[in-house]
């Protein structure tokens, strides 16, 4: 069998080989003559994967080694007969702790200086990973505001609450939604003119689902962009602040945004070792379910996992030991300067980012 695979996914070189030919490339450089003879292909979010690369080919499986699929044309990989599998909720930890990085820089007198027992914030998104920051933040002594439509749908109003009423009374909202065109829930440009006018004075937006979730034209407007005299990102009367770890247009971004941002970092907040390592895991394990390969395991009687990698191991911790520690696993203030200084370096430094260490 002929593989594909994006070469930048960790940990897999040699575990397919003894299957086949593993051709690995750039993924924003897979074009269709590389896919045309190909079996399966893996990939991440710069392979978009569609009519216009794989029409023609040979593709039978297609293996995301990401949680988001808005790269990969569902609908018609589902009407060409192409499996397609993600490695949802493999990184769910490691964005709780980008998000959690956030929040300590966020609370310090140099920034923002808030108490989490009178602070107020929205969970947009309670899917592996909303669930996890709305579990920990109350943990931490927060209110949390649960907002998921399609799970309200499916589960009654009870602990939900609607984007109107998180925009009325959260001081920071998160999001951890899909990108979603159409029908009954989008998310494309959901945090827009609407969703910002409505916000209090202040509060702070934080997105590390997907760029497009961000309308960048009305965050403008809401960051004061354009006015004179503005202050920039740490001016209080700045009516609504924002941490950014996805962009409209990546890898490029709008530096004038990325500028007046409160921490802006380039799409690695989920970049733990154990959340790549599990990503890589659920690609391979769902290849060779698919192919009836068996790639063996790194322990006995559990399935493939790449050897000497990390695993996460969860526990509860207090505010105040997080925010004592986080900078010893994550310095998430250096990683926005560094992005600042060097925007033009955003695919670069992703590419080459030295996967953190989760720590609880």
């Amino acid at each position: 069998m002929r593989i594909v695979a994006d070469r930048d996914i960790p940990f897999l070189e040699g575990v397919l080989e003894p299957f086949g030919e593993v051709v690995y490339l750039a993924g924003s450089e897979i074009g269709p003559g590389d896919v045309a003879e190909a079996d399966a292909l893996l990939v991440r979010t710069r392979t978009k994967c569609g009519p216009e690369l794989l029409g023609g080919s040979k593709v039978k499986f297609i293996g995301t080694a990401t949680i988001g699929y808005d790269h990969i044309d569902m609908e018609w990989c589902a009407e060409q007969g192409i499996e397609v599998a993600t490695a949802a909720g493999c990184n769910a930890r490691g964005v709780l702790q980008w998000v959690a990085a956030a929040l300590a820089w966020a609370g310090t007198p140099a920034a923002i200086n808030f108490d989490p027992n009178e602070t107020t914030l929205g969970v947009v998104g309670v899917g592996n990973v909303g669930r996890l920051v709305a579990e920990y933040a109350e943990e931490w002594g927060f209110r949390v505001m649960r907002c998921d439509p399609p799970r309200e749908a499916a589960e009654g109003p009870e602990g939900f609450y609607s984007l109107e009423e998180v925009a009325a009374k959260a001081d920071i909202v998160t999001f951890h939604v899909p990108l979603v065109d159409g029908g009954a829930n989008p998310t494309r440009g959901m945090v827009g003119r609407e969703f910002l006018g409505a916000l209090k004075p202040g509060t702070v937006v934080i997105n590390s689902s997907r760029g497009g979730v961000v309308d960048e034209e009305a965050l403008k407007k809401a960051m004061g962009l354009g006015r004179p005299n503005a202050e920039g990102p740490h001016a209080r009367e700045q009516k609504i602040r924002f941490i950014l770890d996805v962009w409209n247009g990546e890898p490029g971004v709008d530096e004038e945004v990325l500028e007046q941002v409160l921490l802006g970092t380039p799409h690695i907040a989920g970049y733990t070792e154990e959340g790549k390592g599990m990503a890589t895991a659920m690609v391979v394990r769902a290849l060779a379910a698919r192919f009836g390969l068996e790639p063996g395991s790194s322990e006995a009687g559990e399935l493939w996992y790449p050897e000497g990698v990390r695993r996460s191991k969860p526990k509860k911790i207090g505010w105040e030991e997080m925010c004592e520690r986080i900078g010893e696993f994550f310095d998430i203030e250096a990683e926005s300067e560094a992005l600042k200084a060097e925007p033009g370096k955003f695919e670069e430094m992703r590419n080459a980012y030295r996967y953190r260490k989760e720590f609880f």
